[in-house]
């Protein structure tokens, strides 16, 4: 499974989509070319924003031209060789105006899969807090320095403020409050943030750290009861230093406005 909205679904599906499938077929008959026997596979297209309804039709019918379909003895539909999944936004209602629209343009409800996710069970969810954390920073093999990324995504309502944040990230406690950096050029300049003030460390790595034991949930909850109360004041203050909304800026201007405001 693929998800596809990292930052144009639509365009994605368009010019992406048909490129696997090519390298899927390259790879099956190398495969059976190899003695592996013939075997292409299955792509499963993810939309994991926007409207639910317009996601899952729009992977469909992009995946019937790329992918090809047949007809079940019912006489709808079914993909070849791809389908489509999608978690996002499902509820009982959402669902049911989904399956109505793939009945509706012909395709069996076999092709799309859903995934229940947390709003089948409660409402408390990253939307709630309008926070999500996203990859920050990949290094190829072979390559010397990574380079730093960032989830914007182009298709979805007030897309400026659907952005992820870009870099290694560090967090320094500033006034009561906790500020946000990106580490400059992928280590290549003087760190922000000194180690011993970093409140980002990492507790958890193939296994629990030996140097970084864990606070149980009381710990927790009371240092959360207490931070929260102190932070209540600060709420419109935006906790992202100007270093990282300068780096924002850099990686993609159309979304300077959104990390300006946000908080």
């Amino acid at each position: 499974a693929c998800v596809m909205d990292s930052y144009d679904y639509y365009s994605a599906l368009e010019n992406v989509l048909p490129e696997v499938k090519k390298s899927m077929e390259a790879r099956a008959a190398a495969a059976e070319a190899g003695g592996a026997g013939p075997g292409m596979g299955h792509f499963v297209i993810r939309p994991d924003s926007g409207d639910p309804v317009e996601a899952v039709m729009a992977g469909l019918v992009k995946a019937e031209q790329a992918f090809g379909s047949e007809l079940n003895k019912k006489g709808f539909k079914v993909l070849k060789g791809c389908s489509v999944i999608q978690g996002d936004g499902i509820n009982i209602h959402t669902l049911e105006r989904i399956v109505d629209a793939v009945v509706a343009k012909g395709f069996s409800v076999q092709s799309v899969a859903f995934g229940m996710g947390g709003g089948l069970l409660q409402k408390v969810q990253r939307e709630t807090m309008a926070f999500a954390s996203a990859l920050g920073h990949v290094r190829y093999a072979g390559e010397d320095r990574g380079r730093d990324v960032m989830l914007a995504c182009a298709h979805v309502p007030h897309a400026a403020d659907a952005f992820s944040l870009p870099g290694i990230l560090q967090v320094r406690r500033e006034a009561g409050r906790c500020v946000v950096y990106s580490v400059p050029d992928d280590g290549a300049g003087a760190p922000l943030v000194e180690a011993a003030e970093n409140e980002l460390r990492v507790v958890y790595d193939c296994g629990p750290l030996k140097q970084s034991p864990w606070d149980d949930f009381d710990t927790v909850r009371a240092r959360v009861e207490a931070e929260w109360r102190q932070l209540a004041p600060l709420k419109n203050v935006s906790p992202l230093s100007s270093q990282l909304k300068e780096r924002i800026a850099e990686m993609s201007p159309e979304h300077a406005k959104g990390a300006a405001s946000k908080a």
